[in-house]
């Protein structure tokens, strides 16, 4: 998705949490798309550090008008009855508060210039509920960033900045390569689910972050994009 914005002409600051390697990634993208892109470091679940971060990108290019909050986790998929309460409160503090300290900081800076597009990446568990794997804390998370995005929306629509989220379905990143050989069983609910019989490829999710962050979707806000196979048409 970064790349995706950098040819479209953007310049891009990437966040991280961990991987250090994000700042050969930002010079890879500079290089390739002639366009400035820096990486920054902050824990998601720290309104200071994302905050910190989000004063330093706002001096470095001196303006923010898209946001792509994309920070999530899973965290453990165990029945409702024995879920680890360790496990609910990282996940809603990676895919919730994360997403909304991106949110309050980015959208601050927005509401200075009067415009800017907020774009969380969420899930279609957001919308239904995930099968066959029980994910009550997943599927609750980003149920709360679903109801995020309307109040957004609606909070900031008459001020410039428009709030959606892009719901995507189980999408071929590493992690899930990863899931789909431990146990392909599940996997394989996955694609039967899925009209479209297959697992998405994450270029995938590309026209819709360029979508959303123009001036193509200039009358859309509080909207859910389902990128999905037609996973929730079932």
């Amino acid at each position: 998705m970064s790349k995706a914005l950098a040819g479209a002409g953007a310049d891009v600051a990437l966040m991280y949490v961990s991987t250090e390697k994000t700042h050969e990634t930002a010079a890879d993208i500079a290089k390739e798309f002639h366009v400035q892109c820096k990486a920054y470091k902050a824990e998601m679940a720290d309104y200071n550090q994302v905050n910190a971060a989000m004063e330093q990108i706002y001096k470095d290019f001196g303006q923010i008008d898209i946001l792509v909050a994309n920070a999530g986790t899973v965290a453990g998929g165990s029945p409702a009855e024995s879920f680890e309460m360790e496990n609910w409160e990282h996940i809603f503090n990676v895919n919730v508060h994360g997403l909304f300290n991106c949110a309050k900081s980015a959208g601050n800076h927005m509401l200075k210039h009067g415009k800017g597009s907020i774009i969380l990446i969420s899930s279609i568990a957001g919308m239904v509920a995930t099968n066959p794997q029980p994910q009550c804390g997943y599927i609750s998370s980003k149920g709360a960033v679903t109801a995020m995005v309307k109040s957004l929306a609606h909070e900031w629509a008459k001020r410039g900045i428009r709030v959606n989220s892009i719901n995507p379905a189980y999408m071929l990143t590493e992690l899930l390569k990863e899931a789909t050989e431990v146990i392909p069983e599940v996997a394989n609910k996955w694609k039967e689910y899925t009209p479209m019989g297959r697992l998405g490829n994450p270029d995938e999710l590309n026209g819709a972050v360029i979508f959303l962050a123009s001036d193509a979707s200039s009358y859309m806000t509080g909207t859910h994009l389902c990128i999905d196979g037609g996973y929730t048409c079932v």
